[in-house]
């Protein structure tokens, strides 16, 4: 493990996929964990670059883990996206959307809804329902001239039996046959870290992000100036993770050896 004076840090920031979880299984007492967080005093904001659930499904997960969280505690990139697209598109309006539920209720708060006629824009992230119809409307919209927001650029997410198809691998088709290159809104973008940090009320350098993926969480928390820890508990292996530059304050096995650290 790399060294960090933990006494300037007030909040953490942690990504989910790889760091709380791997597919339905918690990484680590989870109600042990944030029993530490919280006898430390540190805030904390979940932010995710999958949006395929809403806020309150995330809320659900957590409890179902024993975790109590609140719906201002979840920023996840489809929340970046509609942000964004609030931007472009200030009174919001049809846009089409290949993505889940998460990403449909972001939009929704900023005046956006899916469909497919007179859209404004291409929203495009994880889909489980995917289609080659869908991939089709989606190319044909961009090459039209539609703008092309991606929520996130994860090529994969971890799962107990290995790696499988994240976002990215759908986006790498959509862009493939458009011709175009998405505006990505997740991280390593910093909208998510930006919206965090105005929830928790906190400078960057006053916030630790936990994550698993150096060319994302990382990335996009360095940008900013956040203080970083990489786990090894879902995508980065150790070798990569001492490869990367620059390095992160912390490198460590998982989020219980973050909060046990004195």
């Amino acid at each position: 493990m790399s060294r960090l004076d933990l006494s300037s840090i007030k909040a953490l920031i942690l990504d989910l996929d790889g760091v709380l979880w791997r597919a339905n299984q918690p990484i680590g007492d989870l109600p042990a964990i944030f029993r530490g967080i919280e006898d430390r005093g540190w805030k904390v904001v979940l932010a995710t670059n999958n949006a395929t659930r809403t806020i309150e499904q995330y809320v659900e997960r957590m409890a179902s883990y024993g975790v109590v969280i609140q719906g201002w505690q979840v920023v996840h990139s489809g929340i970046a996206a509609a942000r964004h697209l609030s931007q472009l598109f200030p009174g919001g309006g049809p846009i089409y959307v290949m993505g889940e539920k998460g990403v449909v209720q972001a939009l929704s708060e900023y005046g956006f809804y899916p469909s497919e006629d007179n859209v404004l824009a291409v929203v495009a992230g994880m889909d489980r329902n995917l289609s080659y119809d869908k991939l089709r409307k989606a190319t044909l919209f961009i090459r039209s001239g539609c703008p092309f927001i991606a929520t996130n650029p994860d090529r994969t997410f971890p799962t107990p039996e290995g790696l499988v198809p994240g976002a990215g691998a759908i986006l790498a088709a959509i862009e493939s046959a458009s011709y175009i290159s998405p505006y990505v809104a997740g991280k390593p973008a910093p909208e998510m870290y930006r919206i965090a940090l105005e929830r928790l009320d906190l400078t960057p350098s006053e916030v630790l992000v936990v994550g698993d993926r150096p060319e994302t969480d990382i990335a996009g928390a360095q940008g900013l100036g956040c203080r970083t820890a990489l786990v090894l508990s879902g995508v980065a292996s150790e070798e990569e993770a001492s490869q990367w530059q620059p390095p992160p304050d912390l490198i460590c096995a998982d989020l219980a050896t973050i909060v046990q650290t004195t």
